[in-house]
């Protein structure tokens, strides 16, 4: 048991130093001016992306569901918080602090929203829970799109028609303007607090998965009706790594609200197209393989800026590069040409201990 823990440890602690090596390395080429504005400006995507992938990996990988509504979490979490942060512009004139409760409140609001979806949804299981999750997230979006908030000296005004229907006073200011989302949210997210937060998504995934309640989740995934027999509570643990899942998602959301001067609601950032995105790192970096999810949102969300200047032939290599990782993770000659050499090495190091 102990040689387990230490092997477990000592896995986390190389996803640890991985994430904080390149944290550096990127810091130190941005600070000498080394790398483009362009590349400088998508390292909080990248950190936006890979809490994503290791947040919706808890549900896919560690507790077997399939769930296709990742980016609706997302969505919940940016406009909460980007209309917190819009309201609370000139009242907290401390953006930390600001951002900070921003981002209390878009994970809240975010975890509520996961314990509401997955008390009736996880009943469900395979394709029934992909196509309700992936409903979920379109929902959420659309009625986004449709809202209308404003605030006068009376209060807030809501409407879902357009914005003579809010009835406000002259001075009053619109804030969730219904397609055209929200504009003006103070723009706080940092490549610094990107980094913090992936820390902090990946201490709480890799101590949930290494602790008693993440084995219960394991075993609810590998044999469902073994881990009932046992006195597992299946409905308990399935919407608590679904709720965290949530809650992370909505995290990433707050730092994605907060690094554009306007949040809009539609089908490449919060819709369909985002959620499978998010689901492409999960299944090509590994079922279940949070270093993995790491490694490949960061490749997949790089490649396409990084072979900009080849035009024609940026998107075939980009498809190729997705073909060939495909490959490695899971064509079952990969699979064994990996077993063999990893554990010749593995019994390599041994032999020198």
């Amino acid at each position: 048991m102990l040689k387990k823990m230490n092997k477990n440890t000592k896995s986390n602690l190389i996803t640890y130093g991985m994430v904080i090596i390149a944290f550096i390395i990127m810091q130190t080429l941005i600070a000498t001016g080394s790398i483009s504005s362009l590349l400088e400006g998508i390292m909080v995507p990248i950190c936006i992306y890979v809490i994503m992938a290791v947040s919706l990996n808890l549900v896919v990988g560690i507790l077997g569901e399939l769930s296709l509504g990742h980016a609706g979490f997302m969505c919940v979490g940016a406009f909460s918080s980007a209309f917190f942060s819009k309201c609370m512009k000139d009242v907290i004139e401390n953006g930390i602090l600001r951002f900070l409760l921003a981002m209390l409140i878009g994970i809240a609001v975010a975890a509520i929203f996961g314990i509401i979806i997955g008390i009736p949804v996880l009943r469900l299981k395979g394709d029934y829970l992909a196509i309700v999750t992936l409903a979920f997230g379109e929902i959420i979006k659309n009625l986004v799109n449709v809202l209308f908030i404003g605030k006068d000296s009376n209060g807030f005004h809501f409407s879902t028609k357009d914005v003579m229907g809010l009835n406000m006073e002259p001075d009053g200011t619109v804030i969730v303007n219904g397609p055209q989302g929200i504009t003006g949210t103070p723009q706080d997210s940092t490549f610094l607090i990107g980094f913090i937060m992936i820390l902090i998504t990946l201490f709480i995934v890799l101590n949930m998965i290494n602790s008693r309640d993440g084995r219960a989740i394991m075993a609810i995934r590998d044999n469902r009706i073994a881990a009932e027999s046992v006195g597992i509570n299946i409905t308990k643990y399935k919407l608590m790594a679904f709720t965290v899942s949530a809650a992370l998602a909505g995290g990433a959301g707050v730092l994605y609200a907060h690094n554009l001067s306007t949040l809009t609601a539609n089908t490449n950032n919060f819709g369909y197209n985002q959620s499978i995105m998010i689901l492409v790192f999960v299944v090509l970096g590994g079922i279940g393989n949070i270093r993995g999810s790491i490694i490949a949102a960061v490749i997949l969300t790089l490649l396409p800026e990084l072979l900009r200047g080849l035009q024609d032939y940026r998107m075939l290599i980009y498809a190729i590069v997705l073909i060939a990782m495909m490959l490695f993770n899971w064509a079952p000659k990969a699979i064994e040409w990996r077993e063999k050499h990893l554990s010749f090495f593995r019994k390599k190091k041994e032999a020198v201990k």
